[in-house]
């Protein structure tokens, strides 16, 4: 081997730590695996490294829900983000309901970067039950599932509106809505899922249906966040739909240097488009849901806003 060849071979090795140290690598805790969430975060992670030509590669972790990933944004190093409703991270640093005797003054170091979609109720009604409100319910069977947000919603919503005693509820998993309604055992489901949802998307085409829609006043005293389905989100759906929601959050902790969160942030509105060329559920994400952000942005994410002219509220900031 020449001199020359000794020389080039030397200062590629010198080159390789520095190569290796410009690759930024991000840990995403999600949800299960499986779940529209799970997706969402592998879309994400596919959109990140793209949009930075590979300078930053994000690793999708499997979660058992958003208290784990809250609970782990408490001992995770810097490069950790994570999702949850904003109201958790409110529990979490008020040290209150699952977070009682769990305090952690880490928490409080918690910071937002950008939504995602939204849990969103979806009242589910064949197209033929004649059923257009929710006082239509009374007579009828439905099937609201058992142990998921949605199913304690539904079933929260039934109360609220003097329904519980009125309405036959099916005892059946979620996962048959579709046949059930189909095959007419059912008159209607209750679904929660980031829009357009698949369940409901097959029950359209297949069936037919009707969306019921909440007044404010039903909303109001749900005490969830409102929020408007499109018309023509679903075959045969004419009208936008008014109905209720649990915002969902990308968040990380002041651990993450606010270059790294200024990337990330950028690169997820830069690419959301293209994400929602083959995920629709994207096309729901827009700015105006950093309304639902009660804490602080992170100061890097908060870069890009104040770059893009997106204004942020002082407590925000």
């Amino acid at each position: 081997m020449t001199f020359w060849s000794k020389f080039a071979l030397v200062g590629l090795a010198a080159l390789l730590p520095q190569m290796a140290a410009a690759e930024t690598r991000i840990t995403y805790k999600a949800a299960k695996t499986g779940s529209s969430y799970y997706q969402m975060a592998v879309q994400i992670a596919e959109a990140v490294k793209a949009g930075t030509d590979g300078e930053v590669i994000v690793t999708v972790e499997e979660s058992q829900g958003s208290v784990q990933n809250v609970m782990e944004a408490a001992v995770r190093p810097g490069n950790y983000f994570f999702t949850s409703p904003p109201a958790l991270i409110s529990l979490a640093q008020n040290g209150k309901a699952m977070f009682k005797d769990k305090g952690n003054p880490k928490f409080d170091e918690i910071r937002a970067l950008f939504p995602i979609p939204s849990l969103t109720m979806h009242f589910v009604m064949r197209a033929d039950s004649g059923v257009t409100d929710f006082s239509g319910l009374a007579g009828k069977t439905m099937l609201i599932g058992k142990g998921s947000f949605g199913a304690r919603e539904g079933a929260k919503y039934l109360d609220l509106f003097g329904l519980t005693d009125k309405v036959k509820l099916a005892d059946a998993e979620l996962s048959n809505a579709g046949p059930a309604l189909k095959n007419g055992q059912i008159d209607g489901f209750v679904t929660s899922g980031s829009y357009p949802a698949p369940n409901v998307i097959e029950a359209a085409a297949g069936t037919g249906i009707t969306l019921l829609s909440l007044s404010d006043e039903q909303i109001a005293k749900t005490k969830r966040t409102k929020l408007v389905i499109p018309a023509g989100t679903y075959a045969g759906q004419d009208a936008p739909v008014t109905t209720t929601s649990l915002p969902v959050i990308a968040y990380t902790t002041t651990a993450m240097d606010d270059d790294t969160a200024y990337q990330i942030t950028r690169t997820f509105w830069e690419e959301k488009a293209k994400m929602a060329d083959t995920a629709p559920w994207w096309k729901g994400v827009t700015t105006e849901m950093l309304a639902n952000i009660s804490g602080k942005i992170h100061p890097g994410a908060a870069r890009y806003y104040a770059e893009a002219g997106i204004a942020l509220t002082d407590a925000q900031k």
